[in-house]
């Protein structure tokens, strides 16, 4: 009976620290996961947005890294620990030279310390084909 109880209570107390330790880390929220370009012509084939994030977790945010999911996309983004309730930002460049004039839709992979650890951020837009 004596081990029952024992095993019980370490049970509950490594569920109770897990939970502690979930309810004081870092969490992060985007303003937008979606950026959309518009329309564009194929003479402006490069173009840039960024996404703002907060760090709304009570511990520092580290962003390990930021994948962009082809070579037409390259990404810059905030390096140093965002404190509790500071934001930083995830710059994100498509180039369309070379491409095919249409829609287009590029995923960005976010992986931090945060929760949740992997977010998805889109790009998307239409590049036009001028007539020449």
């Amino acid at each position: 009976m004596k081990k029952i109880l024992l095993i019980s209570v370490m049970l509950l107390s490594v569920a109770g620290i897990a939970m502690a330790q979930q309810q004081n880390g870092a969490e992060i929220k985007f303003d937008t996961l979606v950026h959309n370009f518009g329309e564009f012509p194929d003479t402006t084939p490069v173009q840039e947005c960024t996404f703002t994030f907060t760090n709304v977790g009570n511990a520092p945010l580290v962003i390990n890294q930021v994948i962009a999911g082809c070579g037409c996309t390259t990404t810059s983004y905030t390096k140093e620990p965002i404190m509790p309730g500071k934001k930083g930002t995830i710059t994100v460049k498509y180039n369309g030279t070379g491409k095919f004039a249409g829609h287009f839709k590029k995923g960005i992979t976010v992986r931090s310390n945060g929760v949740p650890e992997l977010v998805r951020l889109y790009i998307e837009g239409v590049m036009t084909e001028t007539t020449k």
